[in-house]
């Protein structure tokens, strides 16, 4: 397996040579609790971008600004539970510093599969990979988290497809509880010992994040049947009750943790350059600048523009 290749963090031009060492890409939260413990020695810290629908403008604007200063480039994550409020003021930032070095990934994901993304980025921040290449990642990790929670209800949760008038019902049974997978596939079991959610055919390790609600069936049933080579637990993210639609809620990921698997899955998939701001990318979109591959037409027209250029 290829070995991942990692810079140390130092204060050198981030356009380094061959041999030097260059400034990791910041990766960006909007909120603390986002910010998870590091996984190992190599995961390098977050910035927490907190309350930035509280704060003035100008504040805000220096703040991100700073942030591409120091590192060059900077990968904000955040869930699509984040405050509207929070999600325009970061696209009012970007657009006022009119930069394409700044990147906003919103995952389709719950709050506390969102931090687990996080932080493969952070882990994957201190190799040898450009900051198109990091962010683009994020979009292919994605495939290899299992998302989902424990609830008390399921009355209000919409955000996961599937859940029908008949699983709202149920929700009204006292003592239910239900097992919810958001991701990579919707599903939605009454949690029982006998039942459990389908999981990943890899190995992983399993993070849990209680709410208010009593049980011990993520623990105690669908992590052994998952066959987790490790869990751990952490404080359930701020965003979680309104993106479950309840507060009575263990929400958890299954996430492979090892850099260098991470590393190796990143580095055998093609890279491209973006044709609008010219930093390798993976897949076929620029977060970045947003740009897509020209279509077939356009560069039909660009090769004879090249061709007949001076003749």
């Amino acid at each position: 397996m290829k070995s991942p290749r990692c810079t140390g963090v130092a204060p050198v031009d981030r356009t380094a040579g061959i041999g030097e060492l260059r400034v990791p890409t910041a990766i960006a939260v909007t909120g603390a609790d986002l910010a998870l413990s590091p996984q190992d020695e190599r995961t390098l810290p977050a910035a927490v971008l907190d309350g930035l629908d509280q704060q003035s403008l100008e504040d805000a604007l220096a703040a991100v600004q700073s942030l591409v200063d120091q590192h060059g480039h900077l990968i904000v994550v955040y869930s699509r539970a984040v405050p509207i409020a929070v999600e325009q003021r970061l696209h009012t930032i970007r657009s006022l510093l009119e930069s394409d070095r700044i990147a906003l990934f919103r995952p389709d994901l719950p709050p506390l599969a969102v931090a687990v993304l996080v932080r493969q980025l952070r882990q994957l921040a201190s190799c040898d990979l450009g900051p198109g290449v990091l962010a683009s990642a994020g979009r292919l990790l994605t495939h290899y988290l299992h998302a989902g929670a424990l609830l008390g209800s399921v009355a209000r949760l919409d955000r996961v497809p599937g859940v029908g008038l008949k699983s709202h019902a149920r929700s009204w049974v006292p003592g239910s509880q239900f097992g919810v997978l958001a991701h990579p596939k919707p599903e939605l079991v009454k949690a029982t010992p006998e039942t459990v959610l389908p999981g990943p055919e890899f190995g992983t390790w399993l993070l849990v994040a209680r709410g208010h609600l009593q049980s011990d069936w993520v623990t105690d049933v669908l992590a052994p049947a998952w066959r987790v080579q490790g869990l751990r637990e952490t404080e359930l993210p701020a965003e979680s009750a309104d993106w479950w639609g309840t507060g009575k809620a263990i929400e958890f990921c299954a996430y492979l943790p090892d850099l260098s698997v991470l590393y190796q899955l990143v580095a055998s998939v093609r890279q491209g350059v973006c044709h609008w701001c010219g930093i390798d990318v993976i897949g076929d979109r620029c977060v970045f600048c947003s740009a897509t591959p020209p279509s077939a037409s356009e560069l039909a027209v660009r090769s004879a523009r090249e061709l007949t250029a001076g003749g």
